[in-house]
Protein backbone atom coordinates (compact mmCIF):
# COMPACT_ATOMS: atom_id res chain seq x y z
CA UNK A 1 0.00 0.00 0.00
CA UNK A 2 0.93 3.68 -0.50
CA UNK A 3 1.97 5.73 2.21
CA UNK A 4 -0.15 8.52 2.22
CA UNK A 5 1.78 11.33 3.95
CA UNK A 6 -0.76 13.39 4.38
CA UNK A 7 -5.19 14.07 4.59
CA UNK A 8 -4.46 15.88 1.23
CA UNK A 9 -3.14 12.43 -0.21
CA UNK A 10 -5.83 10.45 1.23
CA UNK A 11 -8.14 12.67 -0.80
CA UNK A 12 -6.74 12.50 -3.73
CA UNK A 13 -6.74 8.66 -3.54
CA UNK A 14 -10.11 8.81 -2.75
CA UNK A 15 -11.01 11.36 -5.54
CA UNK A 16 -9.12 8.61 -8.25
CA UNK A 17 -11.26 5.37 -6.45
CA UNK A 18 -14.60 7.55 -6.56
CA UNK A 19 -13.65 8.51 -10.81
CA UNK A 20 -12.96 4.79 -11.29
CA UNK A 21 -16.05 4.01 -9.87
CA UNK A 22 -18.27 6.15 -11.39
CA UNK A 23 -19.66 7.49 -7.51
CA UNK A 24 -19.94 11.07 -6.73
CA UNK A 25 -18.06 12.39 -3.72
CA UNK A 26 -18.70 15.27 -1.00
CA UNK A 27 -15.78 16.57 0.75
CA UNK A 28 -16.22 18.67 3.66
CA UNK A 29 -12.41 19.96 5.01
CA UNK A 30 -11.79 21.42 9.03
CA UNK A 31 -8.61 23.03 9.25
CA UNK A 32 -7.05 24.72 12.24
CA UNK A 33 -6.76 23.20 15.75
CA UNK A 34 -9.66 25.44 16.87
CA UNK A 35 -11.87 23.40 13.89
CA UNK A 36 -11.06 19.64 14.12
CA UNK A 37 -12.58 17.02 16.47
CA UNK A 38 -9.96 18.16 19.04
CA UNK A 39 -11.68 21.54 19.48
CA UNK A 40 -12.36 21.48 23.32
CA UNK A 41 -8.04 20.64 23.76
CA UNK A 42 -7.44 23.13 21.68
CA UNK A 43 -8.42 26.66 23.78
CA UNK A 44 -10.02 29.00 22.71
CA UNK A 45 -8.87 30.98 19.81
CA UNK A 46 -5.74 28.69 18.66
CA UNK A 47 -5.58 27.08 15.48
CA UNK A 48 -2.09 25.92 15.38
CA UNK A 49 -0.40 22.86 16.96
CA UNK A 50 2.43 23.29 19.06
CA UNK A 51 4.58 22.88 16.61
CA UNK A 52 3.11 25.47 14.49
CA UNK A 53 1.29 23.72 12.30
CA UNK A 54 -2.23 23.49 11.22
CA UNK A 55 -4.35 20.31 11.19
CA UNK A 56 -6.08 19.56 8.79
CA UNK A 57 -9.35 17.13 9.11
CA UNK A 58 -11.58 16.23 6.39
CA UNK A 59 -15.20 13.91 6.22
CA UNK A 60 -15.77 12.33 2.99
CA UNK A 61 -19.24 10.92 1.76
CA UNK A 62 -19.62 8.70 -1.41
CA UNK A 63 -23.03 8.55 -3.25
CA UNK A 64 -24.93 5.49 -4.35
CA UNK A 65 -25.14 2.25 -2.52
CA UNK A 66 -23.63 1.16 -0.40
CA UNK A 67 -23.63 4.22 1.82
CA UNK A 68 -19.83 5.07 2.66
CA UNK A 69 -18.77 8.26 4.36
CA UNK A 70 -15.14 8.37 5.36
CA UNK A 71 -13.75 10.64 8.24
CA UNK A 72 -10.03 11.77 8.16
CA UNK A 73 -8.24 12.50 11.12
CA UNK A 74 -5.30 14.77 11.41
CA UNK A 75 -1.81 13.32 12.15
CA UNK A 76 -1.39 14.09 16.09
CA UNK A 77 1.09 11.53 16.52
CA UNK A 78 2.65 10.11 13.35
CA UNK A 79 -0.12 7.75 12.77
CA UNK A 80 -3.07 9.21 11.61
CA UNK A 81 -5.95 6.98 11.20
CA UNK A 82 -9.64 7.17 9.48
CA UNK A 83 -13.50 6.32 11.14
CA UNK A 84 -15.35 4.11 7.52
CA UNK A 85 -18.41 3.80 8.28
CA UNK A 86 -20.22 1.52 5.44
CA UNK A 87 -24.31 1.31 5.61
CA UNK A 88 -24.21 2.57 9.39
CA UNK A 89 -21.44 -0.02 10.29
CA UNK A 90 -18.64 2.14 11.54
CA UNK A 91 -14.99 0.90 11.13
CA UNK A 92 -12.62 2.89 13.51
CA UNK A 93 -9.15 3.05 13.76
CA UNK A 94 -8.38 2.07 9.79
CA UNK A 95 -4.73 3.14 9.35
CA UNK A 96 -4.48 6.20 6.89
CA UNK A 97 -2.57 4.14 4.74
CA UNK A 98 -5.15 1.17 3.98
CA UNK A 99 -8.05 3.50 3.55
CA UNK A 100 -7.68 3.51 -0.48
CA UNK A 101 -7.75 0.13 -0.15
CA UNK A 102 -10.51 -0.37 2.19
CA UNK A 103 -13.04 1.78 0.18
CA UNK A 104 -12.06 -0.22 -2.68
CA UNK A 105 -12.79 -3.55 -1.40
CA UNK A 106 -15.58 -2.20 -0.60
CA UNK A 107 -16.86 -0.76 -3.94
CA UNK A 108 -15.81 -3.97 -5.75
CA UNK A 109 -17.35 -6.48 -3.86
CA UNK A 110 -14.82 -8.27 -1.56
CA UNK A 111 -16.65 -7.12 1.40
CA UNK A 112 -19.05 -9.51 2.95
CA UNK A 113 -21.17 -9.96 5.78
CA UNK A 114 -20.74 -12.95 7.71
CA UNK A 115 -23.59 -14.86 10.53
CA UNK A 116 -23.63 -17.32 13.36
CA UNK A 117 -26.50 -19.14 14.70
CA UNK A 118 -24.76 -19.23 18.01
CA UNK A 119 -24.42 -16.60 19.19
CA UNK A 120 -26.56 -15.00 16.85
CA UNK A 121 -25.11 -12.07 15.07
CA UNK A 122 -23.30 -10.41 11.71
CA UNK A 123 -20.34 -9.61 11.05
CA UNK A 124 -18.51 -7.16 8.37
CA UNK A 125 -15.91 -8.40 6.75
CA UNK A 126 -13.66 -6.03 4.73
CA UNK A 127 -10.56 -8.18 3.23
CA UNK A 128 -7.42 -6.03 1.77
CA UNK A 129 -4.41 -7.10 0.41
CA UNK A 130 -1.69 -8.20 2.20
CA UNK A 131 -4.09 -10.44 4.25
CA UNK A 132 -5.32 -7.80 6.56
CA UNK A 133 -8.83 -8.25 7.25
CA UNK A 134 -11.22 -5.57 9.30
CA UNK A 135 -14.40 -6.93 10.92
CA UNK A 136 -16.81 -5.12 12.74
CA UNK A 137 -19.79 -6.76 14.45
CA UNK A 138 -23.35 -5.51 13.09
CA UNK A 139 -25.95 -5.20 15.06
CA UNK A 140 -29.25 -7.46 13.89
CA UNK A 141 -31.53 -4.47 13.53
CA UNK A 142 -29.54 -2.24 11.54
CA UNK A 143 -28.95 -5.12 9.15
CA UNK A 144 -29.68 -2.63 5.73
CA UNK A 145 -31.02 -4.51 2.39
CA UNK A 146 -27.41 -3.72 0.97
CA UNK A 147 -25.57 -5.92 3.77
CA UNK A 148 -28.32 -8.52 3.52
CA UNK A 149 -27.47 -8.71 0.26
CA UNK A 150 -23.67 -9.69 1.03
CA UNK A 151 -24.61 -12.67 3.73
CA UNK A 152 -22.83 -15.38 3.83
Amino acid sequence: MEHLHSTEAALTALRSIAREYGREIEVSHDIGADQTSRRTAAGVGVTADPDGSLPHEAFVEFGGSPRISVRLYPDDDGDADALITVEGVECPDVPRDSVPAFVRSVLSGLAYVRGRRFPPGYRLIVPLPGDETYKEFIPMVTLTPWLSARVR
